[in-house]
């Protein structure tokens, strides 16, 4: 682990005294924390396969269509990257070891993760399964410094979690998440907030948001490389060049970042779609896919105590054409039997199809918290029992894995298809 502070954190013993209450209004100027996982995925498989630690591993499914889901440091070495097609993942790496995703594994660790943050302050702000903002302000009589409770942070998620976090902490979000990337992997790193435009200065433009691969050589060639290069630059003058990001990058580059962390959000929308490794007319094997994602979506839902209204089907063709269908039902679920048999009238609503299948998907729509939402009783007393089946299917995947029990039909034989 690596423990770094940049700037007025490392000489703070040569600072003049000061009281309780300049010091606590001190810290709370640096008290947003970015903090994300390592290699997320790999590092929940390594828990139960520590034999691979320090090895070459790829999440993903080895089939040409499919693409790299997440990968370990010594895979990144190679040159892997996330969403990178595996096919030329595996040449880049080809001493890599290939392990198949477990989607409902890793909500119910990223579940365990947000009650961790939970617990440390109500201001969380979720971005994705392994990574939030945190706004520790409050919580500093409590626990002590940011730099303490970024330290709490990730002794929690390793003893509870088993796996390791990066944390990043200034006194923006935009500051935050450019230092936790910085410590990757396993490391902390504070910016302090009267040192955040000297750092931010001394970075390559990459490092700022909007500015990818492409916006970066175009700013090369006028001859701006740095953050100090962009601060440095007319406004006027990056506006002709970016159009109206350029006011935006000027901003992020003076180190102008007022937007708070927002608690957590409602997802819009839970699902999940495969692409096949070879497109496909066969009804049945549609059935299957459906099937096997509703299971997907309606774990996820239930993960996030969520249920849904709508429920929406993708079908891409081979030629690369989308269509999309969605329904509407008057009592919200989370059931994967409902979520599949809402899909397949869907998917037969399509009619005779005129080419074959290349991706198929299915979204839950219309999210309203489980807590907060009557279920009515159903007539079909099934209804229930299913709720009931998975509910307890979720119960015996948690304490003995997500592949334990598994529906009948989706343990016939034939190829699987590729995770996108």
């Amino acid at each position: 682990m690596r423990q770094e502070a940049f700037g007025g954190a490392q000489s703070a013993r040569s600072k003049p005294a000061r009281s309780a209450g300049d010091a606590l209004r001190e810290m709370r100027r640096t008290s947003i924390l970015h903090v994300d996982m390592d290699a997320f995925f790999v590092s929940v498989e390594l828990r139960s396969r520590p034999e691979l630690r320090g090895k070459p591993v790829i999440v993903g499914f080895p089939a040409e269509r499919s693409v790299v889901l997440s990968a370990s440091y010594e895979a990144r070495a190679t040159g892997v990257k996330s969403a990178m097609p595996m096919s030329i993942a595996m040449r880049r790496c080809p001493s890599a070891v290939i392990i198949n995703p477990r989607h409902a594994e890793y909500y119910e660790v990223s579940a365990r993760l947000m009650e961790i943050f939970a617990s440390i302050t109500d201001l969380v702000e979720p971005l994705s399964v392994d990574e939030a903002f945190l706004d520790v302000g409050g919580a500093i009589r409590r626990l002590g410094s940011p730099m303490d409770i970024g330290h709490l942070i990730r002794r929690r998620v390793q003893s509870e979690l088993g796996i390791t976090a990066s944390v990043g902490i200034a006194s923006t979000k935009f500051v935050a998440k450019i230092a936790s990337t910085r410590c990757k992997p396993d490391g902390i790193l504070q910016i302090d907030a009267e040192d955040s435009i000297r750092y931010l200065h001394s970075l390559p433009v990459g490092a700022l948001w909007g500015v990818g691969g492409k916006t970066a050589e175009v700013l090369s060639r006028l001859g701006i490389r740095t953050v100090a290069d962009v601060a440095a630059t007319p406004l006027a003058s990056l506006k002709k060049v970016l159009g109206a990001s350029g006011e935006h990058v000027h901003r992020l580059s003076m180190g102008i970042d007022p937007r708070p962390v927002t608690p957590a959000r409602l997802e819009k929308s839970i699902g999940a779609e495969e692409t096949f490794s070879v497109d496909t007319t066969d009804d049945a094997l549609l059935h299957r896919e459906l099937l096997r994602l509703s299971h997907r979506t309606a774990i996820r839902l239930r993960s996030s105590g969520m249920l849904a209204r709508t429920v929406a089907l993708k079908l891409r063709y081979s030629d690369f054409s989308t269509v999309t269908r969605s329904r509407t039902v008057h009592t919200p679920m989370d059931s994967a039997q409902l979520i599949y048999q809402v899909a397949v009238q869907l998917l037969e609503s399509l009619g005779t199809r005129s080419m074959s299948v290349r991706l198929v998907g299915v979204r839950a729509e219309q999210l309203e918290p489980a807590g907060q939402t009557s279920l009515q009783l159903s007539l079909d007393r099934r209804d229930d029992n299913w709720r009931a089946a998975e509910q307890a299917l979720d119960r015996v995947s948690e304490r003995f894995g997500s592949k334990t029990i598994l529906p009948a039909r989706l343990m016939e034989p034939g190829q699987p298809p590729t995770a996108t």
